[in-house]
């Protein structure tokens, strides 16, 4: 049968198999870093990832990249991405400067404002940049689009072009070189590392967001994500505290430059701490876990083991009460018409992951202890061999068509040493099973450990047997000694 073709595939994955709109801004290249997604696919020599891979790291043998190069005091400044310093960094670091020196009192009624905002904020990008524009989970009418695309600039987070792009890179590399926040490499990498330093080229990757760019409100801020994110991130903020409360500075400081700080290590949350903490009742195959703390830090964004299975679904917590404002707010605008299309997975296929998981939990157990020699693996007697072993070894008992050696277990039998030895020699079947005592599952447990052999004649009843442990045998010719 014809094999797909594994370059062409990435190529369309990339979104490289296509002409896209051109949308930039002032920033260029430095909105975000462009080497996390600067991969060619040259028309006439295609090559594949694995060997674009090879091709990277014979560049570097001899010249490392300055992710690769210990930090010096020569070159530490060459390490750090300045824009996203000034922007995660400096900025918060000013602004907390002037609160807790008290140059800006907080007062309530900014307080309150503050935490407003940042709802709206952070919300635009839970629900806006995330749920609508990364992962497709639901549709949304322009004036909900605008609405997010306004007040997720003010969260200082890249435009949705850029954010979008390194999330889907996220989802199609998780845990991999390839990944923009790769949780392996540590929290404070995923935390906030990503960000601030330069990664290494040889892991860069694409994903197709040739759809982002269809959406008029998507190039629109992206033209324009400068102004947008300067006036509604900080100057906004503080003229609605000026004309509400007189107090400008206080907006600027409180409702701009901290609301945006916290917006920030709460988005960073999501690629930290949701692949740290928390369980894995989906699949405990990749890092991301749930965790309801990290979704009271994130606006629901803390399912993230559940996300990471079912990313399409406009919901990270499937139970009534788990918290997740983000779901909520989609919902209630679904109600009003400005968003439709909400998408949910089928519960047979979420059931189907717990399910799995589950499974996978109680093998690993399972394979802990000791359930005895599998059948397949015993030798198989016949009746002559079987009374000429007895007679070796006078501990034998048949039971379910296998051989056990109970000797060792005389003394040890609940029943009485005297029962168990009119058993030796002999097929005790319907003795174990009822005719005598009708033993425990503990009791078939504790057997399975002495097994020596299968009985031709009982292989059918071995069969079984096995069966109902959850074994599988079949049948084999009679070992001749």
């Amino acid at each position: 049968m014809e094999q797909i073709d594994l370059v062409g595939a990435n190529k369309i994955a990339a979104g490289a198999n296509k002409d896209t709109v051109r949308v930039v801004n002032g920033l260029g290249s430095l909105m975000g870093t462009r080497d996390m997604a600067t991969v060619r696919f040259e028309s006439r020599n295609v090559e594949s990832l694995l060997e674009h891979d090879e091709k990277e790291k014979a560049r570097w043998k001899h010249q490392k990249h300055i992710s690769e190069q210990p930090w010096t005091l020569n070159n530490w400044h060459m390490h750090l991405n300045w824009l996203n310093m000034v922007l995660v960094v400096g900025i918060p670091a000013t602004g907390w400067f002037m609160a807790l020196t008290d140059k800006v009192p907080l007062s309530l009624r900014v307080f309150l404002f503050s935490l407003f905002y940042y709802m709206v904020g952070g919300l635009s990008i839970t629900a806006g940049y995330h749920r609508l524009w990364s992962h497709k989970a639901y549709s949304a009418r322009w004036p909900l689009r605008l609405f997010f695309a306004i007040f997720g600039a003010s969260s200082v987070q890249g435009s949705i072009k850029w954010w979008g792009h390194s999330h889907r890179v996220h989802h199609r590399y998780t845990d991999t070189p390839r990944d923009p926040y790769d949780a392996r490499r540590g929290l404070w990498y995923s935390h906030m590392g990503w960000m601030l330093l330069h990664p290494n080229p040889r892991w860069s990757a694409r994903a197709d967001i040739s759809d982002l760019l269809d959406d008029w409100v998507v190039r629109f801020q992206h033209r324009h994500y400068i102004g947008l994110m300067a006036f509604f991130g900080f100057v906004f903020p503080a003229i609605v505290c000026h004309y509400l409360y007189g107090d400008f500075w206080g907006g600027f400081v409180y409702g701009g430059v901290l609301r945006v700080f916290v917006i920030q290590q709460a988005t960073f949350c999501i690629n930290s701490l949701a692949h740290y903490l928390g369980t894995q009742p989906f699949d405990d195959g990749r890092t991301p876990r749930d965790n309801w703390v990290t979704a009271l830090l994130t606006f629901g964004e803390g399912y993230h083991n559940f996300h990471h299975e079912f990313p399409t679904d406009y919901r990270n917590a499937i139970k009534w009460y788990q918290y997740d404002p983000t779901k909520v707010l989609i919902y209630l605008t679904s109600l009003v018409g400005l968003s439709y299309n909400l998408k949910k997975f089928s519960q047979n296929a979420i059931q189907q992951g717990l399910i799995q998981q589950k499974q996978k939990k109680l093998d690993r157990e399972r394979a802990k202890l000791n359930w005895g020699t599998p059948l397949s693996k015993l030798p198989v007697w016949d009746k002559t061999e079987f009374l000429q072993q007895t007679k070796e070894n006078a501990g034998l008992v048949v039971i379910s068509g296998i051989v056990h050696d109970v000797s060792g277990y005389i003394t040890e039998h609940p029943g009485g040493e005297t029962l168990i030895r009119a058993s030796l020699g002999k097929d005790a079947t319907k003795a174990f099973n009822g005719g005598v005592y009708l033993h425990s599952n503990a009791a078939h447990n504790v057997l399975a450990t002495m097994r020596v052999a299968v009985v031709r004649e009982g292989q059918d009843a071995a069969s079984k047997f096995a069966a109902r442990r959850g074994e599988i045998y079949e049948k084999k010719a009679a070992h001749m000694s």
